[in-house]
């Protein structure tokens, strides 16, 4: 049988993970030495909690080839057909340890048919893309068809995110302790994108949170492509206030078709803190896959 999987980086909606059965790996998490998976044993309402207290060790590091070996082994043992699409190798090594375990499961099942790809997408933009391609498989795309529409989805969402504080990027040493206290102090915010090689990229810095979130909308009205047709996406880190004044402006200006919410988890949120919010879109339509997209 040809099933799709993921990873919790994808940051999907319970709610969609749960009605379309989909297995999502977890990401795992370190506090305080010990180790937690996102959306397994910690949820991240817990999870931003500890997050909120900036003097807990909260640490990430990326699923590990043993942990690939026991999701992939059940697959091979039953001889099903999987397509991974995993978080992106331009923020995690996600990539390179799934292919190690697919090497190892191979010498004890070598007829599994294991494609892994590399999103080069993080959050629910990653998640977008995950949908699309669940979609198609369930309405009867072959595996050659959602390979391919994968390449397309992926050089075609786009995602655009702020922080609400930096302290977080200060304590990753994603920013210097000087200039991440004087941005702080002048109230400076960072917008950032996922590049087209999964990179994360500074693309303005914004004085203001509310300046900053109205930018994410103003980038999107620039490069969407025909928002009010699409399924949007927006992403928040347990911040409810954030999420519905985005998703006031997201429904008030751009009226889309609908839009699905996720809570950043773990890979990410821990080294952004509770404030991030992340909007997700298409600078595209379907293509030739649109057949599958129409009721």
């Amino acid at each position: 049988m040809l099933k799709i999987i993921t990873d919790s980086a994808s940051d999907l909606p319970r709610e969609y993970i749960e009605e379309h059965k989909l297995h999502v790996i977890p990401t795992p998490v370190v506090i305080d030495d010990v180790d937690y998976f996102d959306g397994a044993t910690i949820q991240t309402k817990e999870f931003y909690t500890i997050l909120d207290d900036i003097k807990r060790d909260v640490k990430t590091y990326h699923i590990n080839p043993a942990m690939f070996t026991d999701a992939f082994l059940p697959y091979a043992k039953a001889g099903d057909t999987i397509i991974y699409l995993c978080f992106s190798t331009g923020i995690a090594g996600t990539y390179n340890a799934a292919n190690v375990a697919k090497a190892n499961v191979l010498e004890e099942y070598p007829d599994f048919d294991l494609t892994i790809i590399d999103s080069k997408c993080a959050s629910i933009g990653f998640g977008l893309v995950v949908s699309k391609l669940v979609t198609m498989l369930e309405k009867g795309a072959s595996k050659e068809e959602i390979i391919e529409a994968a390449a397309y989805f992926i050089a075609h969402v786009r995602h655009v995110f702020t922080v609400h504080t930096l302290a977080y990027l200060i304590k990753g040493g994603r920013l210097t302790k000087f200039k991440g206290t004087l941005a702080e102090t002048l109230d400076m915010k960072p917008v950032l994108i996922v590049d087209e090689n999964g990179a994360l990229s500074v693309i303005k810095t914004v004085r203001g949170r509310k300046k900053s979130l109205r930018f994410l909308l103003e980038y999107a009205k620039e490069n969407g492509y025909h928002l009010e047709e699409q399924q949007v996406a927006l992403c928040h880190g347990e911040d409810e206030e954030g999420r519905d004044y985005m998703l006031s402006l997201i429904e008030s200006e751009i009226h889309p078709k609908s839009i699905m919410v996720g809570t950043v988890g773990c890979a990410i949120g821990a080294h952004t803190g509770r404030g991030i919010i992340g909007f997700c879109f298409f600078d595209a339509d379907e293509g030739k896959y649109k057949e599958y997209f129409t009721k």
